[in-house]
């Protein structure tokens, strides 16, 4: 089994945890590939193992092949950390080092109990899919997807900005707020939630408009299909506003068009045994835990 590590950092006290990944990667025999970047920062802390292969990029860790990528760290950690899966169908597995982790649900105490997990196959393969962006400026080159948002927002503390909204060339709503986020079923429990977005089941078809701090109290979010194409204009008195593509942002320029779409390709995310969203949402936002139930 070849396996792939990724991840930036983590707190002292998720030491042990790491240590102990490592270990059971070398007792099942697994072939270890780590980032580059992340090994200098693990080495100091860790003792690798001595065999271990490292990829750069996208292409390095496409050619290698691996059967997953563990994912070291928080949801902003497995965001990045798809930015080198991309296309190539890599499942990833995230290791909760960080907080909240929605994406990122495998406690760090729970490691050993996730490497028997994929040795023994007990898992199971959920996909999910994503967003893209055209734009003129061909913004975000190789990096135009999302797996969580897509969001504008105006770049300083001005005043609000207009973003005209279109759904297959039909004329939706001009959304009077500070920005708008265009969520993936998997997002809806990021962003778009603390905006007031409905949490929706990564395995629907649906993406979601969110309006973020809109001045008509009127305008609420809308779930749409995913087949559908989306044209977004910001206006505003800014020459110039803010976008984002999960954690990466550009600047675009008064009145850019941006067409967001269902990407051509999905993420694959390693789901074990004992392991749900619905699982995971009552465990993070503390469902079903009135004393009155």
């Amino acid at each position: 089994m070849r396996v792939a590590i990724f991840g930036k950092s983590f707190e002292d006290n998720s030491i042990p945890h790491i240590q102990l990944l490592f270990q059971e990667l070398t007792a099942i025999n697994a072939e270890v590939i780590c980032y580059d970047n992340f090994v200098p920062y693990l080495d100091k802390r860790i003792e690798l193992p001595e065999d271990m292969n490292t990829f750069e990029n996208h292409a390095t860790l496409k050619e290698f092949n691996p059967h997953f990528l563990l994912s070291l760290g928080g949801d902003g950690t497995i965001l990045s950390a798809f930015t080198f899966i991309r296309n190539a169908n890599i499942p990833i597995l995230g290791i909760n080092t960080g907080r909240l982790g929605f994406l990122s649900n495998v406690a760090k105490d729970h490691v050993k109990e996730a490497i028997q997990g994929l040795a023994n196959q007990k898992f199971k393969i959920d996909k999910r899919n994503l967003i893209s962006l055209k734009t003129e400026d061909h913004l975000f080159g190789d990096l135009n997807f999302a797996l969580n948002e897509f969001t504008v927002h105006k770049k300083d503390s001005s005043s609000m900005i207009t973003i005209n909204t279109y759904v297959n060339g039909e004329y939706l709503n001009s959304y009077w707020a500070d920005g708008l986020i265009v969520s993936t079923p998997t997002g809806s429990t990021a962003y778009s939630l603390s905006c007031g977005g409905p949490i929706i089941s990564p395995n629907s078809s649906n993406i979601i408009i969110t309006p973020i701090a809109p001045h008509n109290l009127n305008v609420r979010p809308i779930v749409l299909s995913d087949d559908v194409s989306l044209k977004l204009v910001a206006e505003g008195r800014s020459k110039e506003f803010l976008i984002t593509m999960d954690s990466r942002s550009e600047t675009i320029n008064n009145g850019t068009e941006m067409i967001i779409e269902k990407s051509p390709f999905q993420a694959e995310m390693v789901e074990l045994e004992d392991h749900s969203f619905f699982r995971t949402i009552r465990h993070k936002l503390l469902w079903g835990i009135d004393k009155r139930n």
